[in-house]
């Protein structure tokens, strides 16, 4: 005959090996339900999880996508249709990330600092990565007062 194990029956051990291994599933659901930026061309396919994206810059018909672990993309999608297809994958996520002139999206997690004077913005996580992009006093300027309103 078998019967179910009580929880109580099992070891202080056994006990904190369950619960790590719920966490742990629970940790890996979390990463593999988040949605995912997919940019598609005819001969590529971007993949690649919202937080990783530090900013993507305009190149006329181009686009450049800039990784928080350092590495670069070139996109065949000017920055309107990216900002577009931000918008559509991701849903309320979207929020994520800011347009900042005709030149750049940003992803808001990062911004570190701003000088409006010098026209420059600094996207950092502190720790692992330091970008400086240039951008409008008057773009500066809308994100610094939209920084502000928020915090």
């Amino acid at each position: 005959m078998v019967t179910p194990v009580r929880f109580h029956t099992f070891s202080m051990v056994s006990r904190f090996v369950i619960r790590q291994n719920i966490r742990t599933f629970a940790l890996q659901r979390d990463r593999f339900m988040r949605k995912q930026l997919v940019i598609s061309t005819s001969t590529e396919l971007v993949r690649i999880a919202p937080d990783h994206v530090v900013y993507i810059s305009s190149d006329g018909n181009y686009s450049t996508l800039v990784q928080t672990d350092g590495g670069t993309r070139i996109l065949t999608h000017q920055l309107g249709q990216l900002e577009k297809l931000i918008s559509t994958q991701l849903g309320k996520e979207s929020s994520l990330f800011i347009r900042i002139g005709k030149s750049l999206i940003i992803n808001r997690s990062f911004i570190y600092y701003i000088n409006i004077a010098k026209q420059k913005l600094t996207l950092s996580d502190v720790e692992r990565f330091d970008y400086t992009v240039t951008a409008s006093k008057e773009a500066l300027k809308q994100l610094k007062e939209l920084i502000e309103k928020e915090d």
